[in-house]
């Protein structure tokens, strides 16, 4: 059933054609962007962050890539489930022979993987195609990087999740998307890689669930993981998504109790 409603998810953003095109030429307006200002970057801080021109620019496509794909600003399905929260149609969901936060989770994951494939991969093939990009040759570390990216649709997922469900009690969620748009975007490493945050502050971000999304799966694709190795990113991540699918379950449950609809 839940590879159904996840095939149900990679259809239904499959169908917004002219949103996709759109969303591949800006990504890779953004791309060509964003690399001239890191090549600018690392010609005067050459190996900022532990990283050379070369893998710096492969982190700029991966972002652009994996923007959309883990919803980075939001715009996953939180969106839809904070709306049937604010109408009562959540009412329906609950109801359903499934469970609520598998629901979301199938529904979440077909739409990442559109996402990737329709949007990400041609920004990041036409990076690898016109700029200098540091590739793994070997297979296992493609691998490694796919499982990364697997955790790191859990990982994104959990993030949203909670603040969808924060709707229980606020009913409007204008607040909290806002503020998930700004952690998405600064934690996540999405607007700089956090290897080049400096001092504690540098060590805090890197340790937050943010830096699971493009930090991780980066550095694995790069070979930079450090004295952990990939299975440490890879734990480091997984350990992510089980707190916060857990922290999910525990609110889920909490919300569900009694359910009020906006209005009466």
């Amino acid at each position: 059933m839940y590879t159904a409603v996840a095939a149900g998810g990679f259809r239904r953003y499959a169908t917004y054609r002219a949103a996709t095109a759109a969303g591949v030429f800006t990504n890779t307006a953004f791309g060509i962007i964003l690399v001239y200002t890191y090549l600018a970057l690392w010609d005067e801080k050459p190996h900022l962050g532990g990283y050379d021109q070369a893998q710096a620019v492969t982190y700029v496509w991966l972002g652009q890539c994996l923007y959309a794909t883990l919803a980075i600003q939001g715009g996953g399905v939180e969106k839809d489930l904070m709306e049937r929260i604010r109408t009562g149609a959540i009412a329906i969901d609950l109801y359903r022979p499934a469970d609520l936060q598998m629901w979301w989770l199938a529904t979440d994951l077909g739409r990442s993987l559109f996402q990737m494939l329709g949007r990400g991969v041609i920004p990041f093939l036409v990076g690898a195609v016109f700029f200098p990009m540091a590739l793994p040759a070997d297979a296992g570390t493609w691998a490694a990087f796919l499982v990364a990216l697997l955790l790191a649709m859990l990982v994104s997922f959990g993030i949203r999740y909670l603040v969808a469900l924060s709707a229980f009690w606020l009913m409007d969620g204008m607040g909290v998307n806002q503020v998930l748009m700004i952690t998405g975007i600064f934690f996540s490493g999405m607007t700089l890689p956090l290897n080049v945050f400096p001092g504690g502050f540098g060590e805090v971000v890197r340790v937050l669930p943010w830096a699971a999304q493009i930090q991780m799966p980066a550095d694995v694709l790069l070979g930079e993981t450090g004295a952990a190795g990939v299975a440490g990113a890879l734990a480091f991540q997984a350990g992510w998504a089980v707190v916060l699918l857990a922290a999910g379950r525990l609110l889920q449950s909490a919300a569900t109790r009694r359910v009020v609809v906006q209005g009466g």
